[in-house]
C-alpha cells in the first residue's frame, strides 16, 4: 500500500476522528473505504451509460430502414399494464363472480 498526505482542515479532522471512534474503526479505514465507494459509483456509472448506448444504437440499426422510433410511455408500461390487468381479471375469492 502506497501512503498519501492529505491537508484537512484541524475542525473536520477532530470531528472525523471522533466519527471514527464511535464506529470502531480507524479514520484510515474510513478514508479508504469512502474512496473505494467513490471509484465503485464511478466504475458503475461509466457502465450504465455504456449499456445505456449500446442500447440505443441497437435500436438505431433495428430501424435503419424506416423513420427512427420514438419512445412512448404507452409502450414502456404496456406488458407491466398487461400483466396487472390480468390480475384483476381473475379474483382469488371464492365466489366472487359466480351466479347462483
Amino acid at each position: 500500500m502506497k501512503n498519501v498526505t492529505l491537508a484537512i482542515d484541524e475542525e473536520l479532522l477532530g470531528r472525523a476522528r471522533a466519527l471514527a471512534e464511535n464506529r470502531k474503526t480507524s479514520l484510515n479505514a474510513m478514508i479508504r473505504s469512502l474512496l473505494a465507494e467513490e471509484v465503485e459509483q464511478e466504475d458503475r456509472v461509466a457502465c450504465a451509460k455504456a449499456g445505456m448506448k449500446d442500447l440505443m444504437d441497437a435500436a438505431e440499426r433495428r430501424d435503419a430502414g424506416g423513420a427512427p422510433y420514438v419512445w412512448n410511455r404507452k409502450d414502456a408500461y404496456a406488458e407491466r399494464e398487461d400483466r396487472l390487468l390480468s390480475r384483476h381479471e381473475r379474483p382469488d375469492l371464492r365466489g366472487f363472480g359466480e351466479e347462483s
